[in-house]
């Protein structure tokens, strides 16, 4: 492999699609991105056209390597990252998708969800896959998919569709319908797939109703998922890397030994911490996932998951028209001596861990004459690192006690959020000198099956921290502040 070989890796998100070629240090050589729209149909309904999926990530990876190319560089290969859990269904045949895709947001089936665990199949289903029963997941999604589009569950038995997570539904446009696979971290999150043996289980299938016909072939993270169309790029380019977003970031974080924990605040807030070749089991309603899987060996990890962290800074700019850029919560937070007495609990789409709510809903308290944008802003930054530390909290009663964080994602270029989780996790926060490590972590995979890297060492060897947060609050304020906070949390839970 060139010297020069650069990679293009795809970073499909939640509400933008983003492409960023890496050269072989991991510098950033040329990147795009674009929004595409947010569907809610209903209360607790969130939606995807899956042409913008496409045309949105088409449009950015051609303009990221065009420019990349342009400038002397050489693309080898393609990395794909991926909003998790949200699913598409699509015609084999016509590869025109049945419905809008459902993002993992999406709470539609929470009465399905309350159903199954009614019939007491939650423990069966924690076991096989360290996933809870809740809508978050891939299989819910798909199942009402099947039931409430006209002809699909019939045409799904007879194996005419086809199912996927974003990653597949990327592979299949990107290869012209020549590929139908996923990875190992993405099939983790469908609540289909078993994490211990590696393969699709009949039993989830039966229970969740899902035609085993429907499902992708599951490769390592890195690994050959086929080659795109020549005139998609002017020649063909192999996908050599997928891992699911959370994933990739962990990767893209090098926390490869076990114990090691990163924390990526984007549209929701993801704590994964590294456990090794041990599948742990929590016994706080945390999620027990497959990290990645490279040369058949599976990494395992504890994830907590958090539905709404930069979402909530998105909805005081469009919904609420408090800021004009999310940049001006720093500011905000920044001039106020300390939050009045305001909390903000962000149950937009229910509660994720360690709560797992679907049916709560987001409340302000503490509200008064004098409050303003910025106490609320300040309460929504507040927010995300309250929830944070009830992850480590959940953590720490499993018998895990992280001693420092690394952190990633576009909220954390605020040094008052960073400041402000470090004081209220009373630990050490780094941030990495690349911030877009789920793109990172993309590109390392796919340079690693292209032959760009050795090893996860010498992937290790690029990473360097930008910034380090101490913490620097008294124990009496921190204690003071959750405790306000699990007080409100309480109130909406109840």
């Amino acid at each position: 492999m060139p010297s020069d070989s650069c990679v293009l890796a795809i970073d499909q998100g939640t509400t933008s699609s983003r492409a960023i070629v890496f050269d072989p240090q991991g510098r950033e050589i040329a990147t795009a991105q674009e929004e595409f729209p947010q569907h809610y149909p209903a209360d607790g309904h969130v939606e995807h056209d899956p042409e913008d999926i496409w045309r949105t990530t088409l449009a950015t990876a051609r303009a990221a390597f065009e420019s990349a190319e342009a400038g002397g560089h050489k693309v080898a290969a393609i990395g794909i990252t991926n909003q998790r859990e949200t699913t598409l269904v699509w015609d084999r045949k016509t590869g025109a998708p049945i419905y809008r895709a459902i993002v993992w947001q999406d709470r539609r089936t929470a009465d399905l969800c309350a159903t199954l665990k009614s019939q007491n199949l939650e423990p069966q289903i924690q076991t096989k896959t360290g996933l809870l029963l809740d809508p978050y997941f891939s299989s819910t999604k798909a199942a009402w998919l099947l039931d409430n589009v006209d002809g699909a569950r019939a045409k799904a038995e007879n194996g005419e569709l086809a199912f996927g997570t974003v990653d597949t539904y990327l592979i299949w446009r990107l290869t012209g319908g020549a590929a139908h696979v996923t990875d190992a971290t993405n099939a983790s999150r469908t609540n289909l797939y078993n994490i211990h043996n590696g393969e699709w289980d009949p039993e989830l299938l039966e229970i969740f109703r899902v035609p085993a016909q429907m499902l992708p072939a599951v490769l390592d993270c890195a690994a050959e998922f086929g080659t795109t169309e020549p005139s998609l790029f002017g020649r063909p380019l192999p996908i050599y890397g997928v891992a699911g977003d959370q994933q990739a970031a962990t990767v893209g974080q090098c926390c490869f030994a076990p114990g090691t924990i990163k924390s990526t605040y984007g549209t929701g807030c993801f704590v994964v911490l590294n456990t090794g070749a041990d599948a742990v089991a929590s016994k706080n309603r945390l999620l027990t996932t497959i990290a990645y899987r490279i040369d058949g060996a599976t990494t395992y990890a504890l994830e907590g998951s958090i539905f709404v962290a930069g979402a909530a800074v998105q909805w005081l700019r469009d919904e609420m028209g408090l800021i004009k850029s999310a940049g001006e919560t720093e500011g905000l937070a920044a001039k106020l001596d300390g939050n009045a007495g305001v909390y903000l609990v962000p149950a937009f789409t229910g509660l994720g861990a360690p709560h797992w709510e679907p049916e709560a809903r987001g409340a302000i308290f503490g509200l008064t004459r004098a409050t303003g944008p910025a106490e609320i802003a300040r309460a929504t930054l507040e927010s995300v690192c309250y929830q944070t530390a009830d992850l480590f909290d959940a953590m720490a009663q499993d018998g895990v006690t992280p001693t420092g964080l690394r952190v990633d994602g576009g909220m954390v270029a605020n040094n008052w959020l960073c400041q402000f989780l470090a004081d209220t996790l009373n630990l050490t926060v780094d941030r990495p000198r690349v911030m877009e490590t789920t793109a990172l972590g993309a590109a390392y995979l796919a340079g690693l099956k292209a032959g760009i890297y050795g090893s996860l060492d010498e992937v290790t060897s690029q990473w360097q921290c930008e910034a380090r947060f101490d913490p620097k609050m008294d124990a009496g304020t921190r204690d003071d502040l959750l405790k306000s906070w699990h007080e409100a949390v309480q109130k909406v839970l109840s």
